[in-house]
This record gives C-alpha cells, sequence and structure tokens, in this order.
C-alpha cells in the first residue's frame, strides 16, 4: 500500500472528512498537525507548492491537493489506484 501522509489540525471539518475517507478504506497514514507541530508547517508549505490550507494529502510523496481534490479522486475512481489497493 501507498505511503499517505496528511497535515492536518485539530478543528479543520476538511481534515476530518478527508481522513473519514482515508480510514473507511483501511488506508494507514501519518498526521502531522500542524497546530501541535508549527514548525511543519513551513515544511508542508514548501511540498504544497506554496499551500497554506489544511488538509495538505501525499500519496507516495505526491501532492495531491486537499479534501476537495482527494474526494474528487475517489468519485474518478483513481484514488484506489494511486493507493495501490
Amino acid at each position: 500500500m501507498a505511503k499517505v501522509e496528511v497535515y492536518s489540525s485539530a478543528f479543520c471539518p476538511f481534515c476530518v472528512r478527508a481522513k473519514k475517507l482515508l480510514t473507511s478504506k483501511g488506508v494507514d497514514f501519518e498526521e502531522i498537525d500542524v497546530m501541535q507541530q508549527p514548525e511543519r508547517r513551513k515544511e508542508m508549505e514548501r511540498r504544497a507548492h506554496g499551500g497554506r490550507t489544511v488538509p495538505q494529502i501525499f500519496i507516495d510523496n505526491e501532492h495531491v491537493g486537499g479534501c476537495d481534490e482527494l474526494m474528487a479522486l475517489e468519485r474518478k475512481g483513481a484514488l484506489d489506484v494511486m493507493l495501490g489497493a
């Protein structure tokens, strides 16, 4: 299965939605809470090509985008392919 990383914050409903989708698919992911680890925010912005909002999601080091982009991949059937499922 692919390596999945989710930059998030505790009070973000879009983060909750994205993590819920990944969890429903049985995907293990690394969650990086940028509120608890503010020093990781710059890393997130660099990796996400300037993306400042959460969530920022990466699959096998490829920037997927945020919650909307993750849901769009799911609707197209492309998310399972990316996850290697």
